[in-house]
């Protein structure tokens, strides 16, 4: 997850995070994790800002579990499908109430 200021839409803090599943097809989050990250981002006034996972099998597009498992509306869903070896699969989503939006996304080379 990547979190930012509440209300800003800008990502500047990565949090990184354990897939309880510990599964290369399927990922959820530790209940306790997220309780103890929801607590930390009310503590320092922020918001998730961006929500990724990989895709290693499938397309990168929200499966039926990413949608409803998606419960911030204000967060872009990022997905990376990983099953082409040559091509890289990008893509980055809006999910508010199940409806599924695609955002456009540019790909800029670092200013360092």
């Amino acid at each position: 997850m990547v979190a930012g200021p509440a209300g800003s839409d800008r990502p500047d803090r990565f949090i990184p995070m354990l897939n309880a599943a510990r599964s290369p097809t399927f990922y959820e989050f530790d209940s306790m994790d997220l309780l103890k990250l929801y607590r930390e981002l009310d503590d320092r006034d922020e918001e998730p800002v961006v929500i990724y996972h990989s895709h290693t099998a499938t397309e990168a597009y929200p499966s039926r579990t990413d949608i409803s498992y998606a419960q911030e509306p204000g967060a872009h869903y990022v997905l990376v499908s990983t099953r082409d070896a040559d091509t890289v699969e990008f893509r980055s989503f809006r999910i508010v109430d199940g409806v599924v939006t695609e955002e456009p996304v540019e790909i800029m080379e670092s200013a360092s």
